[in-house]
């Protein structure tokens, strides 16, 4: 059993919350190994929470616990919730979340904010214990309280059945996908900007042909009129497959995120070139 535990969460670096969920989670398993993916979430952003997320858990060892708090509901009737794959183990509210880590083994329609039910490869359980909960537990701050103490527990072997009753079906998000015009044009969406202002769409390297240097990439009133391979590898606006294997927009030494004003959500069209 692994002892990494990873805490993602909306809590900034200026507060004692993160802190005071790794000494909840370090009392119960002083071996555990804590490794933050990211604490500056946009408030209560819980698309870009599951975005982060599933671009990093992959990356870690199997048996992983993932610790996710970003949790607008906090409080109220919504499920404290553990996901076990085959690779790793996710403790988060049920609120969408893991929206991304359910979609990679349940794909499925993404037409409403629903209940997915998940694949056989995937097992869920309601985090309804309080054997396990650190007393007296907050309304207010369920992380420290509840998601810790039980992500600690379970990276010391605890099976996710001691925390509750098996469920079937979670919470997703509408997650954007791209679709094929007649014409051949593909029609994507910015799913999220980074830090550097790269604008990083949901089309994916399947969708752009084999040669891939000879397409139209137009967002806003800007056409980029080849795939670069590298982020400096081209002056001005470029366009290039980043390491989620998913089409960028971004220009050397600034932000395209500054230079077009764009946001989440804003369509990103690619066509074969003339």
């Amino acid at each position: 059993m692994s002892s990494i535990i990873t805490l993602t969460t909306d809590f900034g670096p200026s507060d004692s919350y993160v802190a005071a969920m790794k000494g909840v989670i370090l009392g119960i398993n002083p071996e555990a190994k804590l490794v933050d993916i990211c604490h500056t979430i946009s408030p209560q952003d819980i698309a870009q929470a599951a975005f982060i997320l599933g671009t990093a858990y992959q990356s870690f060892p199997k048996g992983t616990v993932h610790l996710v708090v970003v949790d607008p509901g906090v409080g109220s009737e919504r499920r404290a919730v553990i996901l076990r794959t085959p690779s790793a183990d996710f403790v988060a509210p049920d609120n969408g979340v893991l929206s991304y880590v359910i979609e990679e083994s349940s794909p499925g329609p993404t037409d409403e904010h629903q209940q997915r039910e998940l694949a056989p490869a995937l097992e869920a359980f309601a985090i309804t214990n309080p054997h396990y909960w650190r007393e007296p537990v907050s309304p207010t701050f369920h992380g420290r309280d509840i998601f810790a103490p039980v992500a600690a527990h379970i990276s010391l072997g605890h099976p996710p059945a001691d925390f509750g009753e098996k469920i079937t079906s979670l919470e997703t998000l509408l997650l954007t996908r791209p679709h094929q015009e007649p014409s051949g044009t593909v029609v994507g969406h910015i799913l999220h900007i980074d830090s550097f202002g790269n604008l990083i769409t949901d089309i994916t390297a399947q969708y752009l042909s084999p040669e891939g240097k000879s397409l139209d990439i137009k967002i806003g009133k800007h056409t980029i009129h080849r795939l670069s391979r590298t982020y400096a590898e081209a002056e001005g606006l470029l366009a290039l497959i980043g390491s989620s294997d998913r089409l960028e927009i971004s220009i050397k030494g600034g932000s395209a995120h500054n230079l077009l004003n764009a946001e989440v959500g804003d369509e990103v069209r690619v066509s074969p070139h003339g």
